[in-house]
């Protein structure tokens, strides 16, 4: 589904759609966001050549609303039709503003929210096995790796950055005298996070007897400023966090989950929301607020356990 739709953006149209044009024009999104528009719309576009609808100019509310409709009998979930509805009022809004259109057939354009997901927490035991008790070295958990791993797995709970963002990280970036990270973060904003003592001792070990061991082949892969390196010495990835998470976690675990559960024992701690919101790199502070519903939801989980008369 991914290959076609791909296809569809690189070869339907594409000079009449504008669609390269408009993907250069999204210069402040992360790259995991610009795939989401780039297969949102190549799909749309795909659907309306096949409906004989040629050109952005034939489109209007009526189509917007049927495609939504299509996607909806497709049992597509109403997360991806949400995204979608958003990726089109961004392209048409995008169309607009550069005059290949009179209208904006997009404008207010609304579909089904997604589901109101809490994001998982890890419970205490959860934590006390992933960071304090780690299952036992083997020959293929070399004493390198193993100092990697406690620094990025520290890293992620103590200080909640995205996985992305961990994986950028530069030897630079970090100042584990003072316990501060300057962390790129969406839309290329920068921000100055904390560390916590346990992350930054982690890091500290990682740099002086972990990294050195691996420092020949990041060398000859190039990656002679990345923090965290791979086994082939290359800059650690997204999915080597989750392969190191599937090794040390007792329960299936994604490295966001870290996240959560470190904005969630915040304000379980009683930080200021506002507080979280920085610490997360957030642009909206709704977006945060969905860690105040979880940490209610434990308070009254709490309660209802433990009060005599609950």
């Amino acid at each position: 589904m991914a290959a076609s739709r791909r296809a569809a953006f690189d070869t339907v149209g594409a000079v009449t759609w504008r669609l390269d044009e408009f993907e250069r024009s999204l210069t402040s999104v992360a790259s995991a966001t610009l795939g989401a528009y780039r297969r949102d719309i190549a799909a749309f576009v795909a659907w309306c050549e096949r409906a004989g609808i040629t050109e952005p100019s034939r489109v209007d509310r009526l189509v917007l609303r049927r495609y939504l409709a299509y996607l909806t009998t497709r049992r597509y979930a109403r997360r991806s039709i949400a995204r979608a509805a958003s990726s089109l009022r961004r392209y048409f809004a995008w169309l607009r503003r550069t005059g290949a259109i009179a209208d904006d057939p997009a404008r207010s354009l609304s579909a089904p929210k997604g589901e109101a997901r809490l994001p998982r927490v890890l419970h205490a035991d959860e934590l006390h096995t992933l960071l304090d008790e780690p299952p036992v070295s083997t020959a293929l958990d070399p004493q390198p790796l193993r100092a990697r791993d406690d620094a990025v797995l520290e890293l992620l709970y103590g200080s909640g950055v995205r996985v992305a963002e961990l994986c950028s990280l530069d030897c630079g970036d970090v100042a584990v005298a003072a316990r501060m990270i300057t962390v790129w973060g969406k839309g290329g904003r920068q921000r100055r996070v904390p560390m916590s003592p346990p992350a930054a001792a982690a890091v500290r070990a990682w740099l002086d007897a972990g990294r050195p061991a691996m420092a020949a082949r990041a060398a000859r892969a190039g990656a002679d400023d990345a923090l965290f390196l791979n086994q082939r010495g290359g800059r650690l990835t997204p999915r080597d966090v989750r392969r190191i998470l599937d090794r040390r976690s007792a329960a299936p675990t994604h490295p966001h989950a870290l996240r959560h559960t470190f904005a969630t024992h915040l304000l379980d701690g009683g930080a200021d929301l506002r507080a979280v919101q920085e610490l997360l790199g957030h642009a909206d502070l709704a977006t945060t607020q969905i860690y105040t519903h979880v940490s209610r939801e434990r308070l009254r989980r709490v309660y209802d356990q433990t009060h005599p008369r609950a």
